[in-house]
């Protein structure tokens, strides 16, 4: 079996920022040449998130604005606090927070050389501390 892995660099622009990330995993699917397998997509941070929905900037928009009522800023989190180990103070309880509500990776079949999702599916990365450098993850198991 083999498997590829390849980790994809982004700069954010915006505290809450949605990224399109559908067009760099299917080229990524295409360049693997991986017939039938599967793709996991994962990102390496704990204030930022890996969603999938329609593709539309309306419920980009949505999604913003539900985390942020969900999680909202000006509570008294517990982890608004200083932290010996960073030697500063925490001040992104609420990214964490909204991490936690889109959740960190998602996966697809391949098949016929091909992601299977639905065809309005898009793949988000979700930047909710930025802006600043992002990077995820991305491995393709090849099952045939």
């Amino acid at each position: 079996m083999k498997n590829y892995y390849k980790e994809f660099t982004l700069i954010t622009k915006k505290e809450t920022d949605i990224i399109n990330i559908t067009p760099l995993i299917k080229d990524y699917v295409e360049e693997s040449k991986v017939n039938s397998g599967m793709i996991f997509i994962m990102t390496q941070h704990t204030t930022s998130g890996i969603t999938v929905n329609e593709g539309l900037p309306d419920i980009e928009q949505d999604i913003v604005n539900m985390l942020k009522e969900l999680a909202p800023d000006g509570k008294e989190y517990r982890h608004a606090r200083f932290l010996p180990s960073d030697g500063q103070m925490a001040i992104n309880a609420t990214s964490h927070l909204r991490s936690c509500l889109l959740g960190f990776e998602v996966f697809f079949p391949i098949e016929q050389g091909k992601i299977r999702s639905g065809g309005r599916q898009t793949v988000y990365f979700v930047e909710l501390d930025g802006p600043q450098e992002r990077v995820f993850s991305v491995k393709i198991l090849d099952t045939e």
